[in-house]
């Protein structure tokens, strides 16, 4: 395991479903010129593409720079440092899985039946989670705000959404939670880092947990 990152700040403000996809600083403001947001995209998906490749140690400016085949100053200029640039990073990342669970193509998205959609979204819940695992480690809240922050919030709140329309007759809220702890960061670094096990039985579990509490 690298170097533990630097704890990321937790949200302040109370979430609302309305902040869907504004859980960005104000650098994603609509006022941005369109040449600097495509520049602000470019490098972060150049950012992802180092973090999956060699884990959250080798993402430095530097690197980032290379990557996009930019100078290292405007790496600098658009994040003020590597903090700020894990940050955006993993902000980039949970509005994009915003984007997919909401509005994206079935089963993630609209379209199929909830059972499926939650199977797919465990699914790519898990793979996202391993992929960016050392960056979700780091950016775990305190104990006091870990069920609480916004974008856990509002990942719980679309698996009982999902959970109401598929067994309206349950205590939703409850089993949301227990669908959650499911794919854990901590959970899973421990499963697959100390134990072991491979994404197929992840997965495999997964499906198999929907199927018996939707059943």
């Amino acid at each position: 395991m690298s170097a533990a990152l630097p704890p990321f700040p937790a949200p302040q403000e109370p979430f609302e479903r309305s902040e869907l996809l504004q859980l960005g600083s104000g650098d994603d403001d609509p006022c941005l010129r369109a040449d600097a947001a495509r520049n602000r995209a470019r490098l972060l998906e150049a950012a992802g593409r180092l973090v999956a490749e060699h884990g959250a140690a080798g993402l430095t400016m530097e690197a980032v720079a290379v990557a996009a085949s930019v100078g290292k100053g405007t790496v600098f200029r658009r994040f003020g440092d590597r903090n700020g640039l894990l940050m955006a990073l993993l902000d980039h990342s949970e509005k994009k899985f915003q984007a997919a669970f909401v509005s994206g193509p079935p089963p993630l998205g609209p379209g199929a039946s909830p059972v499926e959609r939650l199977d797919a979204f465990g699914r790519a819940l898990l793979r996202r989670m391993v992929d960016e695992l050392e960056l979700q480690l780091a950016a775990e809240p305190s104990g006091d705000r870990r069920f609480s922050n916004a974008p856990r919030r509002l990942l719980r709140g679309h698996v009982a959404l999902l959970l109401r329309q598929a067994v309206p007759d349950a205590d939703c809220e409850l089993l949301a939670m227990t669908l959650m702890a499911y794919v854990d960061p901590a959970a899973i670094h421990y499963l697959t880092t100390q134990c072991g096990m491979p994404m197929e039985r992840l997965e495999a579990g997964w499906t198999d947990l929907v199927t018996r509490v939707t059943r």
